[in-house]
């Protein structure tokens, strides 16, 4: 698959950096519509530390945050004056889990917009491991200028 963004290119839509920057890199982009992300899940993955020693299952959070990365990226994209937004998350709406994911999967993250605005955007999220759904949830944020947050 080819790499429309990768990880330091997704650092100018994203103000996340290790260990909280959970996308790889961007696979596909419809602008305004939809965004596929890869997670490399591995062994090294801060978070397997301690979830769970002797059976690393990645946190469903941290799922939903990738997913919810991989949106803001769709999300920023249409911004030219991009380091100065933020992407806030206001809900998670309908988060499932149906499968773990362990070191060594590859998740695709798929996010598609559901309502698209200059404030207000709402998406839908797949995470997938080859074929099988690992979890699935509508995400609604709103974009927000960096000097409302700082303070």
């Amino acid at each position: 698959m080819p790499t429309i963004f990768d990880a330091v290119q997704i650092q100018e839509f994203l103000p996340h950096r290790y260990p909280f920057l959970l996308v790889d890199r961007i696979i596909e982009l419809e602008r305004r519509t939809r965004c596929v992300g890869i997670k490399q899940v591995t062994m090294g993955d801060h978070f397997f530390q301690g979830h769970f020693p002797g059976a690393p299952v990645m946190p469903g959070v941290l799922i939903i945050e990738a997913l919810a990365q991989v949106g803001a990226v769709l999300a920023m994209r249409e911004f030219e004056n991009r380091g100065d937004k933020l992407v806030l998350f206001t809900k998670i709406k309908e988060a499932t889990f149906r499968s773990p994911v362990t070191p060594g999967d590859t998740l695709t993250l798929e996010v598609t917009a559901l309502r698209t605005g200059s404030r207000v955007q709402r998406m839908s999220g797949i995470a997938r491991v080859e074929d099988r759904i690992a979890a699935e949830a509508e995400l609604m944020c709103i974009i927000t200028d960096r000097s409302d947050i700082a303070r």
